[in-house]
């Protein structure tokens, strides 16, 4: 299952929504979709289309998708990342009148630098493409490896062995 999130931000974020519903209807995805749409004005047909979701909803949703696909906001990927997800990052862009300035294509544009754990698309024209080597793409990005968790994993596991004799 794909997730796709766009926010609650009350800028309409039709240009990603529309493009997923359209790789639905072409056949280019053909796993399960749900879209949070926010205030888009475009209406999924292909997709399970959802305004807002609840927080429990949301988390839900996280969890089970194979593929997360967010708006440039911070709190949406942290949170896909959050759950293990290496997050398709589509920032809203201000000359499609998506946000008020482009914020989110900076700070997606500096995150995938300083991190590399984000999979950054521009250009919606190229969703196709990431989604279908999602998988190759992934192998490259940093994935909990600057992670509390992920060292305090391996330290526990290292412990571990040496306790039981490995």
């Amino acid at each position: 299952m794909i997730f796709v999130t766009v926010g609650t931000h009350e800028q309409p974020f039709n240009r990603l929504v529309k493009k997923i519903d359209d790789l639905v209807a072409e056949g280019t995805i053909k796993e399960k979709v749900v879209i949070q749409t926010g205030f888009s004005t475009y209406k999924p047909v292909h997709c399970e289309g959802h305004k807002m979701m609840s927080f429990e909803e949301m988390q839900n949703t996280l969890k089970d998708a194979r593929i997360v696909i967010t708006h440039g906001g911070p709190s949406s990927f942290i949170e896909a990342l959050q759950f293990g997800k290496v997050p398709i990052v589509v920032p809203r862009q201000e000359k499609y009148h998506e946000h008020v300035n482009n914020h989110q294509v900076d700070f997606t544009e500096l995150i995938e630098k300083r991190m590399n754990n984000i999979i950054p698309v521009y250009d919606v024209n190229k969703l196709a493409e990431t989604i279908k080597n999602y998988d190759e793409i992934v192998k490259t990005k940093n994935v909990g490896e600057s992670s509390n968790n992920s060292k305090f994993n391996q330290s526990l596991e290292h412990i571990i062995n040496e306790l039981v004799g490995k």
